[in-house]
């Protein structure tokens, strides 16, 4: 249980790590905000986003870093189910054996009323 609520959890903290650093601005954009560029106008102010972004992504970070280990952790020490994939040796069967009197057809014995093919009279078509 514990297992498939942290794997929940590390795919929630990857994704928030993944959209905050998208949402980042580069270095270089601070430079262009000081001299009163149009990057100025942003939400927080031209330097106001860059402390609370590098302490989510800090925050963030850490948390993926934790939960990965503590789920490596817990992967390591877990029993792995055998997949039937793994496993290909061929398949044991069992023969039942049949008795004789049943696999052997019985042919009667042929009467001396029919005639052989040799003995017929069937006209020619010419």
């Amino acid at each position: 249980m514990i297992y498939e609520v942290l794997l929940v959890a590390y795919l929630i903290v990857a994704l928030l790590l993944i959209g905050f650093v998208l949402i980042q601005q580069g270095k270089g954009a601070d430079m262009g905000a000081s001299f009163g560029s149009g990057g100025s106008n942003t939400v927080f102010g031209s330097s106001g986003s860059g402390n609370f972004m590098t302490r989510t992504t800090a925050i963030l970070a850490t948390l993926f870093f934790a939960v990965s280990l503590f789920l490596g952790n817990l992967t390591a020490n877990r029993d792995s189910a055998e997949d039937e994939f793994e496993v290909l040796q061929a398949p044991v069967t069992v023969e039942i054996p049949v008795p004789a009197s049943e696999d052997v057809p019985v042919v009667e014995a042929a009467s001396d009323d029919v005639p052989a093919a040799e003995d017929t009279d069937v006209p020619d078509g010419n």
